[in-house]
């Protein structure tokens, strides 16, 4: 699975170009056509990184956020629904750990 089809299983619905979700990812570090490794947690963070790009960027389009009425369903509060969305990907990407960049766990207490 390529880094651009996980984002596709995270962004089911929202129809984006390819060329568009492509530049999603280079702006988060990711290539779109990397493999897209589970065990990873900086790709994994990457990859929810670039879903929250996406709704921040519907967010700023307002004529997505009115009132919709499909098939005698109306579907209102958009707003209110991708916010509680984008609100929900940040507390995830903020509490997820961080791979270790080094070897070693210890730190410089003083240095003189």
């Amino acid at each position: 699975m390529t880094n651009l089809q996980r984002l596709l299983l995270e962004v089911k619905g929202i129809n984006l170009q390819q060329d568009e979700l492509s530049i999603y990812l280079q702006e988060n570090g990711l290539q779109p056509h990397d493999e897209y490794i589970p065990s990873s947690q900086a790709n994994k963070r990457n990859i929810y990184r670039t879903a929250l790009s996406i709704l921040e960027s519907i967010a700023n389009n307002p004529s997505t956020m009115k009132n919709y009425k499909m098939d005698d369903t109306t579907i209102s509060d958009f707003a209110d629904n991708i916010q509680n969305r984008i609100d929900q990907l940040e507390r995830k990407i903020r509490t997820m750990p961080i791979d270790e960049q080094s070897d070693s766990n210890f730190f410089m207490l003083f240095n003189s």
